[in-house]
């Protein structure tokens, strides 16, 4: 699976095990650009190894129409973003009855 601009992952391995970050931009085949809006801003992303992430199905239209349309998008919408994923998933574990 590739990442694409948007998505959410979750990070394996690094400082922040386990923690959810958006895709806001792609090096190449192996690494892309990672931000959460909060610890990591946008102007200050985290260069992550793809062997180091889960790709979440998840991808953010919101993010991802803002970064094509303007190059940028604002830590708000990324914190946005990573609050409505948890939410999503939150529900779906309920649903699930775990």
């Amino acid at each position: 699976m590739t990442p694409e601009l948007g998505q959410i992952v979750k990070v394996l391995r690094g400082k922040d095990p386990g923690e959810y970050a958006v895709v806001i931009g792609i090096v190449d085949t192996r690494f892309v650009w990672l931000a959460d809006g909060d610890k990591r801003k946008f102007d200050q992303p985290k260069k992550k190894n793809l062997t180091h992430l889960q790709l979440q199905e998840t991808i953010s239209s919101e993010v991802e129409s803002s970064i094509r349309e303007t190059g940028r998008v604002t830590n708000g919408k990324l914190r946005h973003a990573l609050a409505k994923f948890a939410e999503q998933t939150q529900v779906e574990a309920h649903e699930k009855g775990e």
